[in-house]
């Protein structure tokens, strides 16, 4: 499959959802965006332990910075992280530029240790954005109830947001919202909102993970196995197309704004009797963004097929959900208890990475004593 195809023939972007070190400097990434047609990157906490934890591409660095013992390792882990994310940004700056700031855009995201403080998240932000110091790139702030006033004040203060942790239809309602906020206090000041850009990040798979155990226990409800996540982002697109139809959006797009598209996130499969590629098949269309780790990205290039289906079977999407209602699971109940978990699981990710920061400085120290 020619992964520019989702691109050139159904308007999807492709993002690729993963960064180290090494897959720059080798000038690999490059060769992604020029023969896939890589359009952004996104990071996140556990992409950055696995990167520095499990390989030796920050091993010189790491082995600099234990000189600085007045560096903790919060501070040395984001040198790296902003080190990375400028350099894919540059790379990715003409996509940038001739997309009309639409695409080209890495990201990176505040401490998970904040996701329930929204006053430290925007301050945060504000100064991730600063240092990163390039107009695309977007600040990831997790879509919990503190998170969302702060994604509408990011947004006023022309910030871009990556809006992350979204497993539900009505939070990504509400990050749309947060969005258009902002867009308005923008044109409010009589600032450009052409310069501003968010998505929304919905977390696909996640959900398959767990509801479908609950599923198979129940014979009634047994057919709705692998299919509810894809169910939940189709509907959620057609959300999206409602809110781009209404008058207050209509309003914005006149003054040049761009809508907030919705980014499909955890796409790669756990359930080892699926596709490896279902989720990036059963999710393609106009307006939106896939982000794909490398192994998938990898399954769809080898064995993936590609046609216009976010729209097909919405009448199925529709009963389904009805279908798992009435079998008396909630959809409500299982999106809260996915979003608690993201945060719990990065929160983790991130600790784990600071304490492999710190180990690896104390054996670079011990090394540096040594000779």
């Amino acid at each position: 499959m020619n992964i520019q195809e989702l691109h050139q023939r159904y308007g999807q972007s492709v993002w690729l959802d993963y960064i180290r070190r090494t897959l720059l400097e080798s000038g690999e990434f490059a060769r992604l965006v020029k023969e896939d047609g890589i359009r952004g990157v996104t990071s996140n906490p556990s992409i950055f332990e696995k990167a520095i934890a499990e390989s030796t591409d920050y091993a010189a660095a790491l082995q600099r910075s234990a000189t600085h013992a007045d560096k903790s390792a919060e501070d040395v882990y984001e040198q790296l992280a902003v080190e990375d994310l400028q350099q894919a940004a540059d790379i990715l700056r003409p996509i940038y530029d001739s997309s009309d700031r639409r695409d080209g855009y890495v990201s990176m995201e505040v401490s998970p240790y904040l996701a329930h403080d929204g006053k430290a998240t925007i301050a945060e932000a504000v100064r991730l954005w600063s240092k990163l110091h390039r107009d695309n790139v977007m600040i990831k702030v997790p879509g919990t109830p503190e998170g969302m006033p702060a994604i509408r004040d990011l947004i006023g203060r022309g910030i871009n947001v990556n809006v992350t942790l979204l497993f539900s239809r009505a939070l990504c309602r509400r990050a749309n919202e947060a969005y258009m906020e902002g867009v308005e206090a923008l044109v409010a000041r009589r600032e450009d909102p052409r310069r501003v850009a968010s998505v929304a990040s919905m977390f696909v798979s996640r959900l398959d993970v767990l509801v479908d155990p609950m599923l198979a226990a129940r014979k009634a409800l047994a057919g709705l196995v692998g299919r509810v996540a894809i169910a939940n982002a189709k509907l959620a697109y057609q959300d999206w197309k409602e809110t781009c139809r209404s008058e207050r959006w209509l309003a914005l797009a006149a003054r040049g704004a761009r809508p907030q598209r919705l980014l499909w996130a955890s796409t790669s499969t756990k359930d080892p009797r699926a596709s490896d590629v279902v989720y990036v098949e059963s999710l393609i269309g106009p307006d939106t963004v896939d982000t794909i780790p490398p192994k998938t990205l990898d399954a769809f290039r080898d064995h993936g097929r590609a046609h216009d289906c976010l729209e097909e079977n919405v009448d199925d999407a529709k009963q389904a959900m009805a279908t798992l209602a009435l079998g008396g699971i909630s959809i409500d109940d299982l999106t809260a208890r996915l979003l608690d978990e993201g945060v719990t699981k990065f929160a983790a990710s991130f600790k784990k990475l600071l304490g492999s920061i710190e180990t690896k400085r104390a054996h670079g120290h011990a090394q540096r004593t040594a000779m």
